[in-house]
């Protein structure tokens, strides 16, 4: 494992940090599949993402867990935008730098992604498809969140009042150096509606995995583009790769993968529900994470295998 940073590709003044994790006996001199791991919003790199990142690169994968512009140890003003266009493209600028890499086989590059991590790693998936295969835990659709509501019970023209807010953060941010805030995840464990959410609050502000980088709340302005963004649009004709959701049986946000899987238009996809689990326990409760990845690390040594890419390539 080690410490990384890297130019942004997509904004070469933004400096991206990162680790990355190379397989047991690795060989420099090798070939290997590659897996890139996207943080939840609010998250960073050192807490649910790095953990997948670290047990998948045990499979044989180089992996590389990162923190998105304008988050975390990346660069990029104003801190903690929350730009869902941008945190899509991060995850292009996460392939070009691992196309890179002598090491890394550019025919064997797969994304994974927690809650709104994994909404983005679809959008950049249907959009590049140097992705070969997709993966998510605990998918959000960001924008579907935002609209309809945790559950799902939300029109979507209820959510206009959003987006008068993300404006008018945008003119105080004008006229000031401080920036409009909102939470991302609770930030006192009143705020929290259930439980689900009470363990949001719980895992980015207590010990559980609290994290100096990782505050919890992004720009108000952010919700200009969260409100109209769609992590699937046009996945029913573009999002062709191996798609493999996993869920909690018990979460909140198990539509949103459902979703996702009901417009991809890929033919190789599937959902493993964790039974008993709700959307945090697949953040970090050690069964279900370890669970999650007993699925995935198969999925991803199929659908990035050698053999995969010839036969691609054959067709």
């Amino acid at each position: 494992m080690d410490k990384i940073s890297f130019r942004n590709t997509n904004n070469p003044t933004i400096t991206m940090s990162a680790v990355i994790n190379f397989p047991e006996g690795f060989d420099e001199k090798g070939s290997y599949p590659a897996v890139i791991v996207s943080h939840p919003g609010g998250g960073v790199k050192e807490q649910t993402a790095g953990t997948y990142a670290h047990e998948l690169a045990k499979a044989g994968f180089v992996t590389i867990a990162y923190d998105a512009s304008y988050q975390g140890e990346s660069g990029g003003e104003p801190r903690q935008l929350e730009n869902p266009h941008i945190r899509t493209e991060d995850v292009s600028a996460v392939v070009d730098y691992l196309t890179t890499l002598p090491y890394v086989d550019n025919g064997r590059i797969g994304a994974m992604g927690i809650c709104a991590g994994a909404g983005y790693s679809a959008n950049a998936a249907l959009q590049d498809h140097r992705i070969k295969a997709l993966g998510t835990v605990s998918a959000v659709n960001i924008g579907s969140m935002f609209r309809n509501g945790w559950e799902n019970t939300v029109k979507d023209a209820d959510a206009l009042p959003y987006i008068e807010a993300g404006s008018n953060a945008r003119t105080a941010d004008a006229a000031s150096a401080a920036k409009a805030r909102m939470p991302l995840a609770p930030e006192k464990e009143s705020d929290a509606p259930n439980e689900e959410l009470r363990q949001a609050w719980e895992y980015y502000h207590t010990p559980r995995a609290e994290c100096p980088t990782a505050p919890g709340f992004a720009t108000a302005r952010s919700l200009n583009q969260i409100i109209t963004y769609d992590a699937y649009h046009k996945a029913e004709a573009f999002l062709i790769q191996p798609i493999l959701a996993i869920a909690g049986s018990v979460a909140g946000s198990k539509w949103m993968s459902d979703d996702l899987l009901a417009r991809a238009a890929s033919t190789d996809k599937a959902m493993h529900i964790v039974e008993g689990a709700n959307h945090m326990d697949l953040y970090d409760g050690k069964p279900y994470v370890a669970e999650a990845v007993s699925v995935l690390t198969p999925f991803f040594l199929r659908t990035l295998a050698p053999q995969t890419r010839q036969a691609a390539a054959a067709e």
